[in-house]
């Protein structure tokens, strides 16, 4: 199966950091200001991940938070015209994330945070909508788990012990 450990340390990573946020915890001295990065990485080859980082200043927010995505890569099922192998549904939270496959020449149609997921995942056309919450940690992990539960036609045809031709007929 595609459980299998990815060694980031081997990929070329790019990252795409999607959102930050101000976090404040009130003590008695008064307010202790922090910052959240939400950070999505990917090789553009089929490996993309996301990962929190929570820091006082900003840069060491979004480094931390490209460590955390770089330990929870997963790989993504393409097919050969650089889309996915069948539509999902991916779901995480409240959020839902419809994956549609598209024809060559479709291009990326997808929102802001399910957009940075697909982009560095390295698929080229693809349609998606976001359904349900619009909490952009959410959407990006709706987005991710989609991703990962996609099947190529061969481990479909293997789990059902048949062959690719029976399946698509």
């Amino acid at each position: 199966m595609r459980h299998e450990i990815i060694d980031a340390s081997q990929l070329e990573l790019q990252d795409k950091v999607v959102s930050i946020k101000r976090v404040t915890k009130v003590v008695k001295g008064g307010r202790n200001f922090r910052f959240s990065a939400l950070v999505v990485v990917g090789d553009g080859q089929g490996h993309v991940g996301a990962g929190l980082g929570k820091a006082a200043e900003i840069p060491e927010a979004i480094r931390k938070g490209k460590e955390d995505a770089a330990k929870k890569l997963v790989t993504v099922a393409m097919d050969e015209n650089n889309s996915i192998t069948h539509d999902f549904i991916g779901k995480f939270g409240s959020a839902s994330v419809l994956l549609k496959r598209a024809p060559e020449g479709t291009g990326i149609i997808a929102g802001g945070p399910a957009r940075a997921v697909i982009e560095l995942a390295g698929i080229k056309n693809i349609r998606t909508k976001s359904l349900g919450s619009n909490n952009k940690q959410n959407v990006v992990l709706a987005t991710i788990e989609g991703l990962r539960q996609l099947k190529t036609p061969e481990e479909v045809a293997r789990l059902r012990g048949k062959s690719v031709e029976e399946l698509l007929g």
